[in-house]
C-alpha cells in the first residue's frame, strides 16, 4: 500500500469513530519507521487509559496492511494522535538511555520495568547501535521486560 492509501485508511477509520479529523502528515524516520501524525479535535478518545484506543488503531491498520500487501510487513507504520505517541516514545527512549548508562556504570545487567511490546521495541531500536550493550526481552505476558546487558570490556 502507498502512503496515500494508508492515510486514507487511517482517515476512514478515525472518522468512523465520529471524531473529526483535521489533518494527517507523513514523516519518515531513520530506519524503517513511517509516522502518520493525525490531528483530531478530540484526542482524549484515543489517549485515555494510556492510549489503548491508539494502540488498537495502530494494530488494526497494521493488520489491514498485512492482509492487502502480504509482501510488505506493516510493523514500521506508526500512527500518532496529536503528538501523544511521540511523547511516549521520547519517555521510553529517556528511560532506555538512563538504564543503559546505569548498565555501563555498574558493568552489569539492568532489568527495566515491564513494558508493552511497542515500548520494548523502542528500547531495542534505541540501544541497537550501542557497541557495549545488548538488549533482550525476558518473561511472559504482562510481566515481559527488557534486560540491558553490559558486554563491554573493563
Amino acid at each position: 500500500m502507498t502512503k496515500d492509501e494508508i492515510s486514507n485508511l487511517i482517515k476512514d477509520l478515525v472518522e468512523k469513530t465520529k471524531v473529526s479529523l483535521n489533518e494527517i502528515t507523513v514523516t519518515e524516520e531513520e530506519g524503517a519507521n513511517t509516522w502518520f501524525s493525525v490531528e483530531v479535535s478530540e484526542p482524549h478518545f484515543f489517549t485515555l487509559h494510556d492510549g489503548e484506543a491508539l494502540d488498537a488503531l495502530n494494530h488494526l491498520v497494521r493488520r489491514i496492511i498485512e492482509n492487502k500487501t502480504p509482501e510488505k510487513f506493516g510493523s514500521g507504520i506508526l500512527i500518532d494522535i496529536n503528538g501523544f505517541q511521540k511523547k511516549r516514545v521520547e519517555n521510553v527512549r529517556a528511560v532506555a538511555h538512563m538504564m543503559g548508562e546505569r548498565a555501563r556504570y555498574f558493568k552489569s545487567n539492568i532489568e527495566v520495568d515491564p513494558m508493552s511490546a511497542f515500548e520494548r521495541r523502542v528500547v531495542h531500536e534505541f540501544l541497537s547501535n550501542a557497541a557495549d550493550l545488548k538488549t533482550e526481552s525476558v518473561g511472559f505476558g504482562p510481566t515481559r521486560r527488557v534486560v540491558i546487558k553490559y558486554i563491554g570490556t573493563i
